[in-house]
């Protein structure tokens, strides 16, 4: 498969559709502050009749590379969508040389769902269910909602502060657990980062 249709599917599956339980997740304080700071509506049930929908009808667009963070755009369905794109400079498993997919890291913007740098991780493989997954940056260790193979911040007014220690970090460590119990280790640097997301500001206004 291509870097362009694996890109495709990433957007279809990771960025538009998102966790299908991530408001049922999150506290009700935590659905508070995300609707104050950025509303995100109610997202497709299934990845796959979402993802079947874009694919085939928008290819992200790299517009720039900063580092080793790719900023690209797409309009699946119609509707804007910037993100930055990472692979991990390392990663490791528990039991070691377990197989997997790739892993990818998003900082992504909706600007038709008023949705500004929402960070997500592709895992590259089946997340233990109901288990917690951590993201590490800047002294901080934040908890990720995970499903399926994807990952995001469980409470959402965190985020801002995240990105934040993002930008100015060296690189950002993402601890999850397989649902045949590995346990993987993934670290994304953050070189280019900043950059990236500043490019996306300008290119992703309304």
């Amino acid at each position: 498969m291509s870097v362009r249709r694996i890109l495709t599917a990433l957007v279809a599956g990771v960025l538009v559709c998102g966790a299908t339980g991530l408001a049922q997740a999150q506290g009700a304080s935590s659905k508070a502050a995300k609707s104050a700071a950025k509303p995100v509506p109610a997202k497709p049930e299934t990845k796959p009749t979402a993802a079947a929908a874009v694919a085939g009808s928008t290819e992200p667009t790299l517009i720039g590379q900063y580092g080793t963070w790719g900023a690209y755009t797409a309009t699946p369905n119609g509707k804007k969508v910037c993100f930055a794109l990472a692979k991990p400079s390392s990663s490791k498993t528990n039991p070691p040389n377990r197989p997997r997919d790739p892993a990818y890291a998003f900082v992504s913007t909706r600007p038709a769902e008023k949705v500004t740098n929402e960070v997500s991780v592709m895992i590259g493989y089946t997340l233990k269910p109901g288990s917690e997954s951590t993201l590490e940056v800047g002294g901080a260790s934040y908890a990720m909602y995970t499903q399926g193979d994807g990952l995001w911040i469980k409470n959402a007014a965190e985020e801002e502060r995240m990105v934040e220690a993002m930008r100015k970090s060296a690189d950002v460590i993402v601890k999850g657990v397989s649902a045949k119990g590995t346990e993987t280790t993934d670290t994304f640097s953050l070189k280019g980062l900043a950059q990236a997301l500043d490019r996306l500001a300008q290119d992703c206004r309304r």
